[in-house]
């Protein structure tokens, strides 16, 4: 099952305006993991501006995909809006998930965010981490 952290920053820089996300984004969100993203953050207080996704150093492979909220972007942020969802990815992020979609499933064993990534080369067994 995929984890996430949820997590709150203070705001510390304007917000640039949202670009709205086509087919041709380097990451896209399913409608599934929008609508998932949507109800998450209706509980939090206060309501977040946003959602982070990111890729961190970490794991047995290398790599680990991280999410969550923020109150705005940060001054190196690509912002990316997904149906009215603002999805912020730093410019380092940008180039490991390239091409990446990142779905939420829902089965009778698990439930929880999938990221699609042509990038990867490799994951560990238990599948959290990464190797590009």
């Amino acid at each position: 099952m995929a984890t996430s952290t949820v997590t709150t920053t203070t705001p510390t820089t304007p917000a640039p305006e949202a670009v709205p996300a086509a087919k041709t984004t380097p990451v896209r969100l399913t409608d599934n993991a929008v609508n998932k993203v949507r109800e998450i953050m209706a509980t939090q207080d206060p309501l977040p501006a946003g959602l982070r996704i990111g890729v961190v150093g970490g794991g047995c492979s290398g790599f680990q995909y991280s999410m969550s909220f923020e109150n705005q972007s940060g001054m190196m942020d690509k912002v990316y809006d997904f149906n009215g969802l603002k999805v912020f990815v730093d410019a380092t992020s940008l180039m490991y998930l390239n091409g990446c979609v990142v779905d939420y499933l829902e089965t009778l064993e698990a439930a929880g965010f999938k990221f699609e990534n042509p990038a990867v080369k490799s994951t560990c067994g238990c599948g959290s981490s990464f190797n590009v």
